[in-house]
Protein backbone atom coordinates (compact mmCIF):
# COMPACT_ATOMS: atom_id res chain seq x y z
CA UNK A 1 0.00 0.00 0.00
CA UNK A 2 1.41 3.42 -0.93
CA UNK A 3 2.18 6.13 1.57
CA UNK A 4 -0.25 9.03 1.35
CA UNK A 5 1.38 12.45 1.28
CA UNK A 6 1.38 15.77 -0.48
CA UNK A 7 4.31 15.04 -2.73
CA UNK A 8 4.36 16.33 -6.28
CA UNK A 9 7.02 15.68 -8.88
CA UNK A 10 7.43 17.80 -12.00
CA UNK A 11 8.72 15.27 -14.50
CA UNK A 12 9.70 15.05 -18.16
CA UNK A 13 8.17 11.77 -19.43
CA UNK A 14 11.10 11.13 -21.79
CA UNK A 15 14.00 12.24 -19.58
CA UNK A 16 16.25 9.70 -17.88
CA UNK A 17 16.90 12.01 -14.90
CA UNK A 18 13.17 12.30 -14.22
CA UNK A 19 12.85 8.54 -14.66
CA UNK A 20 15.36 7.98 -11.83
CA UNK A 21 13.11 9.76 -9.37
CA UNK A 22 10.00 7.94 -10.57
CA UNK A 23 11.80 4.61 -9.99
CA UNK A 24 12.67 5.63 -6.42
CA UNK A 25 9.07 6.68 -5.73
CA UNK A 26 7.80 3.37 -7.10
CA UNK A 27 10.34 1.26 -5.17
CA UNK A 28 9.39 3.08 -1.97
CA UNK A 29 5.68 2.67 -2.62
CA UNK A 30 5.26 6.42 -2.21
CA UNK A 31 2.33 7.98 -4.02
CA UNK A 32 3.11 11.33 -5.56
CA UNK A 33 1.36 13.51 -8.08
CA UNK A 34 3.44 13.25 -11.26
CA UNK A 35 3.09 16.55 -13.14
CA UNK A 36 4.13 15.95 -16.73
CA UNK A 37 6.15 18.81 -18.21
CA UNK A 38 7.35 18.98 -21.79
CA UNK A 39 10.74 20.66 -22.32
CA UNK A 40 10.36 24.36 -22.97
CA UNK A 41 6.74 24.43 -21.79
CA UNK A 42 7.27 25.10 -18.11
CA UNK A 43 4.25 25.87 -15.94
CA UNK A 44 4.51 29.17 -14.03
CA UNK A 45 4.44 27.31 -10.70
CA UNK A 46 7.60 25.36 -11.62
CA UNK A 47 9.38 28.62 -12.43
CA UNK A 48 8.41 29.92 -8.99
CA UNK A 49 9.68 26.80 -7.24
CA UNK A 50 12.92 26.22 -9.14
CA UNK A 51 15.01 29.13 -10.48
CA UNK A 52 16.52 26.82 -13.12
CA UNK A 53 13.16 25.34 -14.21
CA UNK A 54 15.01 22.01 -14.38
CA UNK A 55 13.41 18.59 -14.27
CA UNK A 56 12.80 16.67 -12.14
CA UNK A 57 11.64 19.01 -9.39
CA UNK A 58 10.13 17.51 -6.22
CA UNK A 59 7.72 19.44 -4.01
CA UNK A 60 7.04 18.26 -0.46
CA UNK A 61 4.77 20.81 1.18
CA UNK A 62 6.96 23.94 1.54
CA UNK A 63 10.12 22.24 0.28
CA UNK A 64 11.15 22.28 -3.38
CA UNK A 65 14.12 20.18 -4.48
CA UNK A 66 15.83 19.82 -7.83
CA UNK A 67 18.92 17.98 -9.15
CA UNK A 68 17.99 14.31 -9.40
CA UNK A 69 20.62 12.94 -7.00
CA UNK A 70 19.55 15.41 -4.29
CA UNK A 71 15.92 14.42 -4.81
CA UNK A 72 16.70 10.69 -4.70
CA UNK A 73 18.71 10.95 -1.48
CA UNK A 74 15.99 13.08 0.14
CA UNK A 75 13.37 10.45 -0.72
CA UNK A 76 15.59 7.70 0.64
CA UNK A 77 15.94 9.51 3.96
CA UNK A 78 12.33 10.71 4.11
CA UNK A 79 10.94 7.23 3.37
CA UNK A 80 13.59 4.87 4.79
CA UNK A 81 11.99 1.55 3.78
CA UNK A 82 13.29 -0.10 1.74
CA UNK A 83 16.68 1.63 2.10
CA UNK A 84 18.33 2.44 -1.24
CA UNK A 85 21.71 3.50 0.15
CA UNK A 86 23.89 1.39 2.48
CA UNK A 87 23.93 2.21 6.20
CA UNK A 88 27.69 2.25 6.70
CA UNK A 89 29.68 5.35 5.68
CA UNK A 90 32.28 3.56 3.52
CA UNK A 91 29.67 1.61 1.54
CA UNK A 92 27.50 4.72 1.26
CA UNK A 93 30.43 6.74 -0.07
CA UNK A 94 31.21 3.99 -2.60
CA UNK A 95 27.61 4.09 -3.82
CA UNK A 96 27.79 7.86 -4.23
CA UNK A 97 31.05 7.48 -6.15
CA UNK A 98 29.41 4.92 -8.48
CA UNK A 99 26.56 7.36 -9.12
CA UNK A 100 29.13 10.07 -9.90
CA UNK A 101 30.91 7.74 -12.33
CA UNK A 102 27.63 6.83 -14.06
CA UNK A 103 27.00 10.54 -14.40
CA UNK A 104 30.44 11.32 -15.82
CA UNK A 105 31.00 8.26 -17.99
CA UNK A 106 27.54 7.25 -19.23
CA UNK A 107 25.00 10.03 -18.68
CA UNK A 108 27.26 12.49 -20.48
CA UNK A 109 27.24 10.21 -23.54
CA UNK A 110 23.47 9.72 -23.36
CA UNK A 111 22.90 13.47 -23.14
CA UNK A 112 25.18 14.08 -26.12
CA UNK A 113 23.41 11.45 -28.26
CA UNK A 114 19.94 12.79 -27.42
CA UNK A 115 20.81 16.48 -27.79
CA UNK A 116 19.36 17.64 -31.14
CA UNK A 117 22.18 20.20 -31.38
CA UNK A 118 24.86 17.46 -31.40
CA UNK A 119 26.66 16.88 -34.68
CA UNK A 120 26.35 13.37 -36.15
CA UNK A 121 30.08 12.47 -35.90
CA UNK A 122 29.95 13.28 -32.16
CA UNK A 123 26.83 11.13 -31.78
CA UNK A 124 28.44 8.22 -33.60
CA UNK A 125 31.50 8.42 -31.34
CA UNK A 126 29.37 8.68 -28.20
CA UNK A 127 27.34 5.61 -29.22
CA UNK A 128 30.53 3.65 -29.83
CA UNK A 129 32.06 4.66 -26.49
CA UNK A 130 28.87 3.96 -24.52
CA UNK A 131 28.38 0.54 -26.14
CA UNK A 132 32.01 -0.44 -25.53
CA UNK A 133 31.97 0.85 -21.96
CA UNK A 134 28.77 -1.02 -21.02
CA UNK A 135 30.03 -4.19 -22.68
CA UNK A 136 33.36 -3.81 -20.86
CA UNK A 137 31.74 -3.71 -17.40
CA UNK A 138 29.23 -6.44 -18.14
CA UNK A 139 31.14 -9.03 -16.09
CA UNK A 140 30.48 -6.93 -12.96
CA UNK A 141 26.81 -7.94 -13.22
CA UNK A 142 27.50 -11.68 -13.11
CA UNK A 143 27.87 -12.31 -9.38
CA UNK A 144 25.18 -10.20 -7.72
CA UNK A 145 21.49 -9.59 -8.32
CA UNK A 146 22.02 -5.83 -8.56
CA UNK A 147 24.89 -3.56 -9.63
CA UNK A 148 27.74 -4.56 -7.28
CA UNK A 149 25.16 -5.14 -4.54
CA UNK A 150 22.84 -7.79 -3.12
CA UNK A 151 20.09 -5.17 -2.75
CA UNK A 152 18.62 -2.64 -5.15
CA UNK A 153 20.21 0.76 -4.60
CA UNK A 154 20.17 4.31 -5.95
CA UNK A 155 23.00 3.19 -8.23
CA UNK A 156 20.55 0.87 -10.04
CA UNK A 157 17.97 3.67 -10.13
CA UNK A 158 20.49 5.81 -12.06
CA UNK A 159 21.58 3.02 -14.39
CA UNK A 160 18.23 1.49 -15.36
CA UNK A 161 16.84 4.56 -17.19
CA UNK A 162 19.95 4.56 -19.41
CA UNK A 163 19.67 0.84 -20.17
CA UNK A 164 15.95 1.16 -20.94
CA UNK A 165 16.81 3.83 -23.54
CA UNK A 166 19.43 1.83 -25.44
CA UNK A 167 17.11 1.18 -28.44
CA UNK A 168 16.30 4.91 -28.57
CA UNK A 169 20.03 5.65 -28.43
CA UNK A 170 20.70 3.31 -31.33
CA UNK A 171 22.75 0.91 -29.21
CA UNK A 172 22.49 -2.87 -29.26
CA UNK A 173 24.64 -4.76 -26.80
CA UNK A 174 26.58 -7.74 -28.16
CA UNK A 175 26.26 -11.32 -26.95
CA UNK A 176 29.36 -11.09 -24.67
CA UNK A 177 27.39 -8.59 -22.57
CA UNK A 178 25.07 -11.41 -21.42
CA UNK A 179 25.43 -10.72 -17.66
CA UNK A 180 24.31 -7.14 -18.26
CA UNK A 181 21.50 -8.24 -20.59
CA UNK A 182 20.31 -10.71 -17.92
CA UNK A 183 20.40 -7.93 -15.32
CA UNK A 184 18.28 -5.76 -17.61
CA UNK A 185 15.70 -8.52 -18.12
CA UNK A 186 15.42 -9.11 -14.36
CA UNK A 187 15.13 -5.50 -13.33
CA UNK A 188 12.90 -4.36 -16.16
CA UNK A 189 10.43 -7.05 -15.04
CA UNK A 190 10.19 -5.63 -11.51
CA UNK A 191 6.73 -4.38 -10.65
CA UNK A 192 8.10 -1.06 -9.38
CA UNK A 193 10.13 -0.48 -12.53
CA UNK A 194 7.10 -1.12 -14.72
CA UNK A 195 5.07 1.27 -12.54
CA UNK A 196 7.73 3.97 -12.98
CA UNK A 197 7.41 4.11 -16.77
CA UNK A 198 5.65 6.96 -18.51
CA UNK A 199 3.66 6.24 -21.67
CA UNK A 200 6.48 7.85 -23.66
CA UNK A 201 9.00 5.47 -22.08
CA UNK A 202 6.81 2.43 -22.71
CA UNK A 203 6.94 3.28 -26.42
CA UNK A 204 10.75 3.22 -26.38
CA UNK A 205 10.73 -0.60 -26.40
Amino acid sequence: MGVTNRLACYSDPADHYSHRVRIVLAEKGVSAEIITVEPGRYPPRLLELNPYASLPTLVDRDLALYESTVVMEYLDERYPHPPLLPVYPVARANSRLLIHRIQRDWCAQVDLILDPRSKEPARVQARKELRESLTGVSALFADKAFFLSDELSLVDCCLLPILWRLPQLGIELPRPAKPLLDYMDRLFAREAFQASLSSVERDMR
